[in-house]
C-alpha cells in the first residue's frame, strides 16, 4: 500500500518558504522556555502538539496522551518531526532531561521548525506524573513473542512501517505495508480495525514507535511496538518473504 506513491517531503513548505527569504532562518542561539505543568497542559488544549523526544522504551512506559513519539538521538530527528507533525502547528516538547532542549532546538533549526516550538515541560515526565496528570503506554513485544503469537493463530495483525525497498526485501508474511511517513496522513486507508491488536515493525523498533503514537492519535487502542523489529527477527533465523512471496534465506547464525 502506497508503495509507488511519493511521500510528502519532509517540513518542504517551511524550508522553501526558508530558501526563498520568505521565512528566517536562525541566526542566533534557539531558546524555548520550561513551562510547569498548567502551562504546558494549556498550550496543548489550545492545539499545541506534544512530541515526546526521550527513547522507545521511555515513552511505552507512560506518555502524555496523544504526545507524537520521535526519538532525539535519531540522526533524522528533526526530519521526522516535519515528516508526521502538521505544518505550522506549535510544538511542545517533551524531554528526558530538561539539558536537553538546547540539542533539540538545534536539529529542528536545521528546518526552521524551533520557531514553532513554544517550550517544553519542565521536569519531563517525572513533573506530569507528580501533578497527577494521566499517562498512555504503548505495550512492546519481542520478535518470538511476536512468532509464537502469529503461530498461536489468534488474530493478531502486523504493519510494517518502513520504507518500500525494505519490504520488498523481506517482510512477515501476511504484513501490512505503509511508510510510517504516510500513517501521518493516511492510516484511515489501513483497513485495519482499530479494536484489533495489531503488531508494528521497523527495522530497529523505532520508527515503528513514532507510527505507533500515529496510531495511536488515530484511535487504535491494542497496539505492541516490537522490540529491534526486522533486525531481531532476522537474526532470530524467523521467516520472511519477499515482494513476490518467495521465502527469503533465513542468515547464518
Amino acid at each position: 500500500m502506497n508503495a509507488d506513491q511519493p511521500a510528502r517531503p519532509a517540513n518542504i513548505a517551511n524550508i522553501v518558504a526558508i530558501n526563498q527569504g520568505h521565512r528566517p532562518l536562525t541566526m542566533e542561539e534557539p531558546t524555548a522556555p520550561g513551562l510547569p505543568v498548567p502551562a504546558f497542559e494549556a498550550r496543548a488544549a489550545e492545539g499545541a502538539i506534544v512530541v515526546d523526544t526521550r527513547s522507545t522504551a521511555a515513552f511505552g512506559g507512560g506518555h502524555v496522551p496523544g504526545a507524537y513519539h520521535v526519538h532525539l538521538t535519531n540522526s533524522e530527528f528533526e526530519q521526522r518531526v516535519g515528516w508526521i507533525t502538521p505544518p505550522d502547528v506549535p510544538v511542545l516538547l517533551m524531554l528526558d532531561r530538561d539539558t536537553d532542549i538546547g540539542r533539540a532546538l538545534h536539529a529542528l533549526a536545521f528546518v526552521g521548525l524551533d520557531r514553532r516550538v513554544l517550550g517544553y515541560l519542565a521536569g519531563g515526565i517525572g513533573a506530569w506524573m507528580a501533578a497527577g496528570r494521566p499517562l498512555e503506554t504503548l505495550p512492546q513485544m519481542t520478535v518470538h513473542q511476536l512468532h509464537e503469537q502469529l503461530r498461536a493463530a489468534n488474530g493478531l495483525r502486523t504493519l510494517d512501517v518502513r520504507e518500500p525497498s525494505e519490504f520488498a526485501a523481506g517482510h512477515l508474511d501476511g504484513a501490512r505495508f505503509m511508510s510510517y511517513k504516510h500513517v501521518a496522513w493516511q492510516a484511515d486507508e489501513l483497513d485495519l480495525d482499530r479494536g484489533e491488536t495489531i503488531a508494528v515493525l521497523c527495522e530497529g523498533g523505532v520508527r515503528s514507535s513514532t507510527a505507533c503514537s500515529l496510531l495511536l492519535r488515530r484511535g487504535y487502542r491494542n497496539l505492541r511496538n516490537v522490540i529491534g523489529g526486522m533486525s531481531a527477527w532476522a537474526a532470530a533465523g524467523l521467516p520472511m518473504v519477499d515482494a513476490d512471496g518467495r521465502a527469503v534465506p533465513l542468515r547464518p547464525r
